[in-house]
């Protein structure tokens, strides 16, 4: 980039010494192709202007545009584009559309739906433990099960995840056990966490996914800024963020994304755009094209997709990552779903949403594990009694890993002021001492198994 910039300002003065003579013009759109073509870039060129008119436009085009300037005689309000298309291979029938060569084998496809199954089934009976008083809080994946496995299926391992609270699959695909889940809901000694953070807020750093976080957008600029650093060092690996559309209204998602586009980062933006967030529906969060619109406003290379179609979902995850660490450049895809479920175990969704339309949404062929599961049928890939297996030994690990978690002690209060800094600072260990000595002389206001925590 440094010679290619001196380049450019060399350029630039041998320009500006020959600005008013009659090669003007030619070396002028000389410079514009070089800038277009990403050969020097746009910062590199100085503003170039005729000396007997320094009034009139820019020969060199204007620094802050793309592309040689085009001028009209009337207001040119604009606020739209063209529309989006949207990428589907499989429709609401289970049919692979005609021509359509599957990007994936069916094995592989097999294995997908099961994730699916197992994410499903997994979301239900750990929601259903919250409304029972067994965990305080849970957030379930309902109807975007093909989406968050499809996509975590194109990556690789080695790229690194910052995902939201509805990517449990994800994880889940990348080797996070049930018993995992159940251990961090439960706020169990064993969890990454310790205990420290709400239930479904994973942490797997073994599995190159970083730690799920309350307040949304967070991850979507770490992402950018890792995505740069991998880049810049060499790695042919991205950095992947996960986030919802009702997150992407946030300050922190615009940042990221000019920040990426500008220097170029290493990052997959992967956008759930499921209709609502929390109970604001998209029409009252924002007026522009969904998503992919501030993709293409930022430069950034975007793509729509049917979230509820698991091929389309991998095949857009597969090539937008390969196009993301071989350009050197980020990409955004927008997989448009529906939430079937309640926001969190703290909303009641049909406050704000018919019935009716949740009931549309979960018919078979709509609802993606149903589509996916009509595609294997008739591939003969899957039947009824298979279906029925898989879900009576998933019920079964499920109910054995929330026997096995549940007599697991809770993680130690001490917990709460580790894995911060490198070493303790001094208020940190006043709170500790302080809370220490609590718990130490008010035993009988807690329960038996506090104690353990207090050791």
């Amino acid at each position: 980039d440094m010679g290619l910039k001196s380049f450019g300002l060399k350029v630039d003065r041998f320009l500006i010494r020959l600005r008013g003579g009659p090669s003007t013009t030619m070396f002028s759109r000389l410079a514009v192709r070089l800038r277009n073509t990403g050969v020097v870039r746009r910062h590199h060129f100085l503003s170039v202007r005729s000396p007997h008119d320094f009034g009139a436009r820019c020969l060199a085009s204007y620094a802050g545009i793309q592309g040689e300037p085009m001028f009209c005689e009337e207001v040119p309000f604009r606020r739209k584009g063209a529309s989006f298309t949207i990428l589907r291979y499989v429709d609401e029938r289970g049919r692979v559309k005609q021509g359509v060569e599957l990007p994936l084998s069916v094995d592989q496809m097999t294995r997908m739906y099961k994730f699916m199954v197992r994410l499903k089934m997994t979301d239900h009976i750990l929601n259903q433990l919250q409304r029972q008083g067994r965990i305080s809080f849970y957030m379930t994946s309902d109807g975007e099960e093909a989406l968050v496995i499809g996509t975590a299926a194109g990556l690789k391992f080695e790229d690194m995840i910052w995902s939201q609270y509805r990517e449990t699959g994800a994880l889940m695909w990348r080797g996070f056990t049930i018993q995992q889940m159940v251990d961090q809901c439960f706020s169990r000694h064993t969890e990454e966490g310790k205990g420290r953070q709400m239930p479904v807020h994973y942490s797997a750093s073994d599995l190159n996914c970083q730690a799920v976080t309350s307040p949304l957008g967070t991850g979507i600029l770490h992402a950018a800024g890792a995505g740069y650093a991998f880049r810049v060092n060499g790695e042919r690996r991205c950095a992947v963020a996960y986030f919802g559309e009702g997150a992407a209204s946030e300050g922190d998602a615009h940042v990221a994304l000019q920040m990426a586009a500008t220097l170029r980062s290493q990052t997959l933006f992967i956008c759930r755009n499921n209709g609502f967030a929390i109970s604001t529906p998209v029409q009252d969060q924002y007026a522009g094209d969904g998503i992919a619109s501030r993709g293409i406003s930022h430069h950034i290379q975007t793509m729509r997709v049917d979230g509820n179609d698991l091929v389309a979902s991998y095949q857009a995850a597969l090539l937008a990552r390969e196009y993301c660490v071989t350009h050197g450049e980020p990409v955004l895809i927008e997989l448009m779903s529906y939430r079937l479920g309640h926001h969190s175990t703290s909303d009641d969704s049909t406050r704000y949403r018919p019935k009716a339309e949740i009931q549309e949404w979960s018919r078979d062929g709509i609802e993606p594990i149903s589509r996916t599961r009509m595609v294997l049928e008739s591939a003969g890939a899957w039947d009824s009694s298979q279906e029925e297996m898989l879900r009576k030994e998933t019920r079964k690990e499920i109910m054995e890993c929330i026997n096995t978690g549940e007599k697991k002690p809770f993680a130690k209060v001490s917990e709460m002021f580790n894995s911060v800094w490198a070493k303790q600072p001094p208020h940190l260990m006043q709170q500790e001492k302080e809370c220490l000595d609590h718990l130490e002389k008010h035993k009988g206001a807690y329960p038996s198994r506090i104690s353990f925590m207090a050791e």
